[in-house]
């Protein structure tokens, strides 16, 4: 029997007080616990207990033959810890039955990956240890943040001693060859890779509600009919989803519930497909062949790569700016620093800052809290700006002062003071003023300029 192997993102992003009405340093805390508390108990009640619900009832219906995965990242399980305690025992019941596999990730669903080994290593560790205390299970396989995959992430994943990793089948990488099989790590043919496949999920995760698509509505038979048109020989279907897709993304009144409902027992009696775990499937399948991937690829938008968080200049600087602190941050000990460093390495203040207006535009006004990406990066950046004052304050430099490991970068000057700075270039024109003694001679090409 062939496999799918239907995985499901849990994140909420932890979205940040507005700051550019406060005095940089006043107040260190900068969360909107408002609207977090009430972002998180609306998917929670509308999205995430029916889905569980749903999915728990077709584990009781179709036992072993019905398993599905998640990764759940650490930011989304503190918050439902404040905010939504009945999520984790609604997940915790679905864990019980044996048919779920959690994944382990990122603690802060960052891209970290991108920029160090050792911190990388430390929130995939503290993660899973997470994982484990909750659901009973140490995890096994690996889904890196938002799919993001690279030959040199996948061998760094491997040296953790995860042997199977999920990542985005994109078409610019595979070719003409099909995400409907297992793959290997091109440096290392030991990490098994899993390849979402993009048009099928997609289909269910962006396009079921659209009303001018082509293939609306889809229906389980229809999906059903798809993967019975695959060749034989294709031993997996990847079908990788954010969970939010169910009931938030996608309300309950677009039928999305009704249609997760009825797609097993059309599989089960119209396919020779069952569903089935990473790890089980990497454990029971042999690699095709290794794909390579040197330039680091993802799940979002078009290009799937990573111009969604590092496309533009603001990006690149609040990232930048961030990891400038890593070496300082390892000699930091204060408990609340280390938890807000976490949470501002979270990938979605990247995303806001996004100008990608044109073919995903709309994916990124539909997730992103702020009227406009400048917006986004002044926030942060004030943000960021009050963290590292607070970290220069914190860490001992006393011991040597001239050594670079006990240095701190210069701060990021708090951004609703770049007006102040603005008006040097007053002080250049009235530099300028000289020339104007020579301005009868200049007299002449001005009129020349009035023409032109």
């Amino acid at each position: 029997m062939r496999s799918i192997n239907l995985y499901f993102q849990v994140h909420q992003p932890l979205r940040l007080r507005t700051y550019r009405f406060f005095d940089i340093g006043a107040n260190h805390y900068y969360y909107d616990d408002y609207q977090n508390r009430n972002i998180i108990q609306r998917v929670v009640g509308q999205s995430y207990i029916p889905m569980n619900n749903l999915l728990l009832g077709l584990i009781k219906e179709y036992g072993a033959r019905f398993k599905v995965s998640f990764s759940i990242s650490g930011i989304a399980l503190d918050q439902f810890e404040m905010y939504a305690p009945e999520a984790i025992k609604s997940f915790k019941k679905l864990a019980d039955t044996g048919n779920v596999e959690f994944l382990a990730e990122t603690y802060a669903h960052s891209l970290v990956s991108l920029m160090d080994k050792d911190e990388f290593r430390r929130q995939v560790e503290m993660h899973a240890g997470r994982i484990e205390k909750l659901f009973g299970k140490r995890p096994t396989a690996f889904r890196n943040t938002e799919l993001i995959y690279s030959d040199s992430i996948g061998q760094d994943v491997y040296d953790m001693g995860y042997k199977v990793m999920l990542t985005e089948g994109a078409k610019h990488i595979l070719g003409w060859k099909s995400p409907n099989f297992l793959y290997c790590n091109a440096s290392n043919p030991k990490l098994k890779l899993l390849l979402r496949n993009y048009q099928l999920s997609d289909d269910i995760g962006f396009r079921f509600s659209n009303h001018d698509w082509i293939e609306w509505p889809l229906t389980a038979d229809k999906f059903a009919g798809w993967l019975n048109s695959f060749d034989k020989s294709q031993q997996v279907v990847n079908l990788f989803l954010d969970y939010s897709t169910f009931g938030d993304y996608h309300n309950a009144e677009t039928g999305i519930f009704e249609f997760m409902k009825a797609l097993p027992k059309k599989i089960f009696a119209l396919t020779d497909f069952g569903f089935d775990t990473p790890t089980a499937i990497a454990e029971k399948l042999q690699p095709v062949s290794a794909v390579s991937v040197p330039t680091p690829i993802s799940w979002a938008d078009e290009e799937r790569d990573l111009t969604a968080w590092l496309g533009n200049d603001m990006q690149d600087d609040a990232f930048n700016s961030l990891y400038k602190l890593l070496p300082v941050m390892r000699k930091c000990s204060n408990d609340e620093i280390a938890k807000d460093w976490l949470y501002l390495q979270s990938s979605d203040h990247f995303y806001y800052m996004s100008t990608k207006w044109f073919s995903d535009g709309a994916i990124h006004k539909y997730f992103n809290p702020y009227s406009t990406p400048y917006e986004a990066f002044i926030n942060y950046m004030n943000a960021l700006s009050d963290f590292i004052g607070r970290i220069n304050a914190a860490v001992d430099f006393s011991k040597n002062k001239k050594t670079e490991e006990y240095s701190v970068p210069d701060p990021v000057k708090p951004v609703k003071k770049v007006a102040a700075k603005k008006t040097e270039p007053k002080k250049e024109a009235a530099k300028k003023t000289e020339p104007k003694k020579a301005a009868a001679k200049k007299a002449e090409p001005k009129k020349t300029a009035a023409k032109k």
